[in-house]
């Protein structure tokens, strides 16, 4: 893809809902521009009942996701795949964040996300903040 052209980005329920658990929804923004959700997404989020065609129809470049079953349909697809934790990696390393530790810490506390703590470390770790 060409620089300076804009992803198509398309978020699952769990990223947009645990970033607005924590106030953090500006880094969805600051990464992409914008996220586009389909129907079943809007319909968790806002309780509607909706029809939107599905990411793949919408010629997803990134699909946000963290269910691993979603994960490996949209992996099957050819789509390329970023949970909620790689948001967070991904604005430590584009400078919008200073520390990823207190971002997880929050999304772990207040937005009840679970992360394992060997998948915890790992990213830490590789994020130089172990």
């Amino acid at each position: 893809m060409p620089a300076g052209t804009p992803l198509i980005v398309v978020s699952d329920t769990s990223p947009i809902l645990n970033l607005a658990r924590i106030g953090r929804l500006d880094l969805l923004q600051s990464l992409y521009g914008q996220a586009l959700i389909p129907a079943a997404v809007y319909a968790e989020l806002t309780d509607a009942r909706r029809d939107l065609p599905p990411a793949i129809d919408l010629q997803a470049d990134l699909l946000l996701v963290d269910q691993r079953r979603g994960r490996r349909v949209a992996a099957a697809f050819g789509l390329a795949v970023r949970g909620l934790i790689g948001v967070v990696a991904r604005a430590k390393q584009a400078g919008l964040i200073d520390r990823a530790k207190p971002v997880l810490d929050e999304l772990i506390h207040t937005a009840r996300f679970w992360i394992g703590p060997c998948l915890y470390a790992e990213v830490l770790t590789e994020l130089g903040e172990a």
